[in-house]
């Protein structure tokens, strides 16, 4: 619905404008995976996230295996014992979700390291943009990959090759009819 009033927005105020606007878009997915140092930086974080997601992992296997060990041996316990297994087994799992959520929580130690580590090239992706986007007078330059569904689109308003010239990263198999 956001999606239907920004584009119903942008219609009527296009169409109210007395002079031509101009809009361009561009695909970041696309342009972040050809800079060297975005690359390094997703190395690195999916490296985090695994060695981080093994700890996790190693601790539901502990709770697990106790769980396990409780099921066989519970006949053999007394209610003390008992409720005490139960209670350890329930803090290795509370254990386990506390650690999950330090790593990958709304705020939790990824969310920091992809500002920390990833910010860099999303700035000079935006530099390169709104250089683009001056040098050649676009009003509007959206982002393909982004949270807009585009249903339709004129290749030669696709500014990606343009913004990864001026990235210094060179254009491989280049969009056809991007804008020169």
């Amino acid at each position: 619905m956001r999606h239907v009033a920004l584009a119903l927005a942008l219609l009527a105020v296009s169409a109210s404008a007395s002079a031509q606007q101009k809009i361009g878009f561009i695909d970041s997915e696309r342009i972040l995976s050809q800079m060297p140092e975005y690359r390094t930086a997703q190395q690195e974080l999916d490296r985090l996230v695994s060695q981080w997601q093994n700890e996790v992992d190693a601790l539901a296997r502990e709770a697990e295996q106790m769980a396990d060990d409780f099921a066989a041996r519970e006949i053999l316990y007394t209610d003390d014992e008992r409720r005490a297994q139960q209670e350890a087994i329930q803090a290795k799992r509370t254990e386990r979700d506390a650690l999950r959520t330090r790593y990958f929580g709304p705020q939790g130690e990824l969310y920091r390291e992809q500002q920390t580590r990833l910010r860099p090239a999303q700035e000079r992706l935006l530099a390169a943009v709104e250089a683009v986007a001056d040098d050649g007078e676009y009003d509007y330059v959206f982002d393909r990959a982004g949270d807009y569904l585009f249903l339709f689109t004129r290749a030669r308003y696709d500014l990606t090759d343009l913004v990864m010239d001026e990235l210094g990263l060179g254009v491989g198999a280049g969009t056809p009819g991007s804008v020169r």
